[in-house]
């Protein structure tokens, strides 16, 4: 079990949660970890870059003069990439980068990824997050408390456009559902700030998907 403090916005402790390993897999499957890391990095690339080989650009098929006997060094068409205008050699074509991996493994790599926060304590646990209207500077005050300096995904229980609004302006922070969660994010932030209701939610579903 896995000792786990909850703070208030104030900063200080009102609870502490007892966090069974198992109900996170029990142990950090870092291969899998890695091949969910990838996938997520991955899936962010574009892929639209072209460029027009020789086949693609406009002239004529023709070789431009006889291959000897010209004093030149030989050439083919206008369209060969070592001529002004022409195609590019090994042109860059459109692709596809996307991967993808069963839900089961994601959702083992997600657990992975969140045990090993938990293992390296940077979860953090606030007992409520909530703001009768966007306000960067309270917003930015409750991470101050929390001693949260640095990158850090913080993780509700569902939309709440007040919270999206008020941290939306602060650095390398990102406001994120918690049935949203997955192992590429977690892993790109270096803590995590949960609510209590957000953080319950998550190990509940999980005991529910095994019953």
């Amino acid at each position: 079990m896995i000792d786990l403090s909850v703070y208030n916005r104030a900063g200080n402790e009102v609870d502490v949660l007892k966090v069974d390993e198992s109900l996170l897999g029990g142990s950090v499957r870092y291969s899998l970890l890695k091949q969910a890391i990838v996938m997520y990095h991955a899936n962010k690339r574009v892929g639209t870059v072209a460029t027009k080989s020789r086949g693609m650009v406009e002239g004529s098929t023709r070789k431009i003069y006889a291959q000897k006997h010209t004093g030149n060094a030989r050439a083919g068409t206008v369209r060969t990439g070592k001529r002004v205008g022409g195609g590019v050699t090994f042109a860059k074509v459109t692709r596809d980068f996307s991967k993808n991996m069963p839900k089961k493994q994601r959702i083992l790599a997600r657990d992975s990824a969140i045990l090993a926060k938990l293992l390296s304590k940077d979860i953090v646990v606030v007992d409520e997050l909530k703001f009768e209207k966007p306000h960067t500077s309270d917003f930015a005050s409750v991470l101050g408390n929390l001693k949260i300096e640095r990158s850090c995904l913080v993780t509700i229980s569902g939309y709440d456009g007040n919270i999206y609004r008020s941290a939306r302006n602060i650095p390398r922070v990102v406001v994120m559902p918690v049935t949203e969660l997955n192992a590429g994010d977690i892993c790109s932030h270096r803590k995590i700030l949960f609510t209590k209701e957000a953080f319950l939610s998550l190990l509940n579903r999980d005991q529910k998907s095994e019953n």
